[in-house]
């Protein structure tokens, strides 16, 4: 997909011709973009200032999700187009789209109450053409959670979802655009937006690798830089429409919070949904949802107010377990793009996405990772009328095209197939041909295999150390101290592969230990407040 060297030929392949479509943002909403248009005969480029799923796309709660708390909000529209699309990526990316049971205790005198929960979980079941539900009794229901709370309970439900790798999601996507003849660049920023007679008809790139610039012309360049989408508005003097709100996560070991199902609850404190589930051998719990007033340029990182806030929904919900702070091995943020209706409540604003043209730029912001390809397509929708020439069949068409089947042996086992072919499609048969000796064995305290890293480092643009551990891999989430301990089998592994020599190596290393601990560790537990103590959640007020 980038092969060695690939940045050379760039100069020349950005400026050789007018595009059709420049995107701008490399997350799963350009992505989906990219892959439409390319499809449909479209020259398209997408170019990402930072790195691939760098922002909401690699920070997500990792859920494939129709929105059931949506129902309340009076969303149906929002939530069929949802369970549908789940449906569709569960059909279609097997092994990186994964079926989730949760488990929904039932406590007595605690909202919602079995009555409330089994009528929305039957309409969303009905939406979804399936039954998942099943209410089950006390002592039964422990059976399959069995380190929850015990007092008052009366039973629970259980409903299935569906969860997923988002980076990876997006870099498959990628993958599937790529085939199509779309291209996308990473670490290339839109410096300005070029216009002629006043309308815009190019961007001024600026590559963070070595500095060049390029100007670029297109028929149409769309804005799909999320909860970024502001900052690009700005350069037409638009007004701003977002209302970034960030959602903080808790890291820990798959041993320390055992959960085979995905347990759900609300928050003692405000009624939020917070979740507590298995993902990619650890255990996630998330998530919060406060306005989030700092740079957006800087990476985004969890407040010791929000540690308190789900250490508070932990203790609720597993008291027999004793979690502490000290058991957290990472911390991830993302900053969601809401648009702003100005309701008090952060958790109150819709999650519909929206499509503005101001100036011959496309903007299309907010939605959900769920329904990247429904926000596509309507974004095409938009475009279509703007490029006369162009008559596109705009219904869905299948995302991702049909791995080949693995080869037997390798050493590779039934539920690493599956994972592989998810994640790699096409790809999946020359990593596992094109790993060494021990390379096919899984990292402990993880599901991903040696040769990952190898493959990853080899074939799928990292310019970065962070890319390597944070987006083509996790295991800057899944480890303890990002990984650091492993940084000598890793460093045999990929610095050839790099082509970096060992002062890179080391410069690299090092800014990649200071970003993880400024930003994906947990704060000092001096600075966390007691969550026994509190009475109201993260601070969400306006500025």
């Amino acid at each position: 997909m980038w092969h060695a060297n690939w940045r050379d030929a760039l100069p020349t392949r950005l400026v050789e011709h007018t595009w059709d479509i420049v995107i701008i943002g490399g997350g799963i909403t350009g992505a989906g973009i990219l892959l439409e248009a390319a499809r449909r005969g479209l020259k398209v480029l997408l170019v990402e200032q930072r790195d691939f799923a760098w922002g909401t796309s690699s920070r997500s709660s990792k859920l494939v999700h129709g929105g059931l708390r949506y129902l309340k909000e009076g969303k149906l529209l929002l939530t069929r187009d949802s369970v549908n699309e789940r449906q569709n990526l569960l059909d279609e990316a097997d092994g990186l789209v994964d079926a989730q049971s949760f488990a929904f205790a039932d406590y007595q005198g605690r909202k919602p109450g079995r009555r409330m929960f089994s009528a929305g979980l039957a309409l969303y079941d009905l939406m979804a053409g399936q039954r998942s539900r099943r209410y089950h009794a006390a002592d039964d229901f422990l059976m399959l959670a069995p380190h929850i709370r015990r007092d008052n309970l009366n039973g629970g439900m259980c409903y299935s979802d569906a969860k997923t790798d988002d980076a990876r999601l997006v870099l498959r996507i990628l993958q599937e655009a790529s085939d199509a003849g779309g291209i996308a660049v990473n670490y290339l920023a839109a410096k300005q937006l070029v216009r002629v007679d006043g309308r815009i008809n190019g961007v001024k790139l600026v590559d963070a690798a070595n500095g060049l610039s390029h100007d670029v012309r297109a028929r149409l360049v769309i804005n799909a830089t999320g909860a970024w989408a502001d900052k690009l508005r700005e350069k037409t003097a638009a007004q701003q429409k977002l209302r970034p709100l960030r959602g903080s996560h808790l890291v820990l070991p798959a041993w320390r919070l055992p959960v085979a199902q995905a347990v759900s609850l609300m928050h003692p404190l405000d009624g939020r949904p917070v979740f507590a589930f298995p993902w990619e051998g650890v255990t996630l719990v998330g998530t919060t949802d406060v306005d989030h007033h700092a740079d957006l340029h800087a990476e985004a990182s969890i407040t010791p107010e929000e540690v308190a806030y789900l250490m508070m929904a932990i203790e609720f919900q597993f008291p027999e377990l004793g979690i502490r702070p000290g058991d957290v091995i990472a911390t991830f943020a993302g900053v969601r793009p809401v648009i702003d209706t100005g309701k008090a409540d952060p958790s109150k604003e819709g999650r519909d996405h929206a499509v503005w043209l101001e100036d011959g730029l496309l903007t299309v912001t907010g939605g959900k990772l769920t329904t990247f390809r429904l926000i596509a397509l309507d974004a095409l929708k938009h475009a279509a009328p703007l490029l006369p020439d162009w008559h596109p069949d705009l219904r869905p068409q299948p995302i991702f095209t049909r791995a080949v089947p693995l080869p037997l042996g390798f050493g590779v086992g039934t539920h690493q197939r599956r994972r592989l072919r998810g994640r790699y499609g096409k790809h999946a048969c020359a990593l596992i041909e094109n790993a060494q000796q021990g390379e096919l064995e899984i990292i402990p305290g993880t599901e991903t295999l040696w040769a990952e890293l190898r493959w990853a480092a080899r074939s799928e643009a990292v310019l970065r150390l962070e890319d390597l551990l944070l987006r083509r891999t996790r295991l800057g989430l899944q480890l303890r101290d990002g990984g650091l301990a492993l940084m000598p089998r890793i460093r045999s592994i990929c610095q050839h592969e790099l082509g970096w020599d060992d002062a890179r190596w080391d410069a690299e290393q090092e800014a990649y230990s200071a970003l993880w601990r400024r930003h994906y560790g947990i704060p000092p537990e001096h600075q966390i407040p007691d969550w026994r103590k509190l009475s109201a959640p993260p601070k969400a007020t306006r500025l």
